[in-house]
């Protein structure tokens, strides 16, 4: 799908999109709880829908009525030899894995090649030590493993979705456990919004100190509530008004634990100078502070070595796009400078690199300079609604 941007200034107000993140993680603890929950506020995007269908291949019923999500995991785990289908969702995959790792009965889990690149060690490395299976090819990874309650060591440095994963299955499994984690400790707002997510449904989860997780056996209980908005995809339409346009984002909770919530006070010292700003708690963020630290005076950003592993090599993927337009980033280690630059289109088309968050952080961009972009529908991985919502505050775009 090709998308074409006349320059143009948005105005008006929109919800931000539920939160992709907290979506998964209640969906997983609905399950979890073993009793009939109901969620709302649901959008289902690409990366949801996987995460839900791989609950219904692991014996959930699951139904749906407009944004509300009905689950009843009677039968969840009870399957037998699971496929899981986890399309391109990173989060759906490394949730799962250790999910499968307590069946004691082969499980499949699929995706797409790019997907199956993205690094799998942790649990590779835990099905070695304790002889299970860990089969991995280009769109799938085979495992079979009978995992224990226990105590666990992660290392820190790494996505933050493997420890996210092995609470999960500790959580499953209902006896008490821990994680330490190795520091440094990256990303630690994602696991606070795991822990977050778990204690809805009553779970005994909490750090004993800043490095150890606790999982203790709980008495779960089905919960109904509504899933907050998404900072990540929130920065995208918040971003406009950095660059002229005068748009009011609402739904977002203001005591959210999301880490991309610091994307508020990141686009001010943006628009105030050339930051030196870190990224290695907010990688999501990549893509949209490059894009307006290249509208700005530039950028330094530091922390950007997890941007190769995503969608694409995001850092890479940006600035080839914005060598299209005159500019560029410059690498360093574990560095991306966006030096200041005068953007114009050229009249060569935009790629999206098969990257939801690229196609939005361009997008942006391309709404200041004009011109198209060749693989928008990825934005259907997280926020399937942009560009009908841009249009409607005032965006020029054609849809090809």
């Amino acid at each position: 799908m090709k998308i074409t941007f006349t320059p143009s200034l948005l105005n008006g107000t929109i919800d931000a999109p539920p939160s992709k993140s907290m979506a998964h993680r209640y969906l997983i603890g609905a399950a979890l709880s073993k009793k009939n929950c109901t969620l709302s506020g649901i959008d289902y995007s690409e990366d949801i829908l996987a995460s839900i269908d791989c609950l219904k291949a692991l014996g959930c019923n699951i139904s749906t009525d407009k944004d509300k999500v009905f689950i009843d995991p009677q039968n969840f785990m009870k399957t037998k030899n699971p496929i899981l289908e986890c399309r391109e969702s990173g989060s759906t995959l490394r949730f799962f894995i250790p999910l499968a790792l307590c069946m004691n009965q082969t499980v499949i889990l699929k995706g797409s090649e790019r997907l199956l690149e993205r690094p799998l060690d942790v649990y590779e490395k835990l099905c070695q030590e304790n002889g299970f299976t860990f089969q991995k090819d280009k769109n799938s990874v085979t495992i079979c493993g009978n995992l224990n309650c226990g105590n666990y060591k992660i290392q820190g440095n790494i996505s933050s979705q493997f420890i996210t994963g092995m609470i999960f299955a500790l959580l499953y499994l209902n006896k008490n456990s821990s994680i330490q984690i190795i520091p440094p400790f990256e990303s630690k707002s994602y696991i606070n919004l795991t822990i977050s997510a778990l204690k809805s449904f009553g779970a005994n989860v909490e750090f004993s100190d800043e490095n150890k997780i606790l999982i203790n056996q709980s008495n779960l209980n089905s919960f109904e509530g509504r899933i907050e908005g998404d900072y990540s995809n929130a920065a995208f339409l918040d971003s406009f008004n950095f660059i002229g346009s005068n748009v009011k984002v609402e739904n977002l909770k203001k005591d959210s634990l999301q880490g991309d919530k610091i994307y508020k006070e990141y686009f001010k010292q943006i628009s105030e100078g050339t930051p030196t700003l870190d990224i290695s708690d907010c990688p999501d963020l990549g893509p949209i502070l490059f894009a307006l630290a290249a509208l700005k005076n530039g950028a330094t950003f530091t922390g950007t070595n997890r941007l190769k592993a995503k969608e694409s090599d995001r850092g890479q993927a940006m600035h080839q796009e914005l060598c299209k337009l005159g500019g560029g980033l410059i690498f360093g280690e574990n560095t991306i400078t966006v030096p200041k630059q005068d953007l114009k289109y050229k009249g060569i088309e935009i790629d999206g690199h098969n990257d939801h968050r690229i196609v939005m952080a361009m997008s942006v961009i391309l709404s200041k300079t004009g011109g198209t972009i060749n693989g928008a529908e990825a934005c259907k991985k997280s926020y399937p609604g942009f560009f009908q919502d841009i249009k409607k505050l005032g965006a020029k775009v054609e849809i090809l």
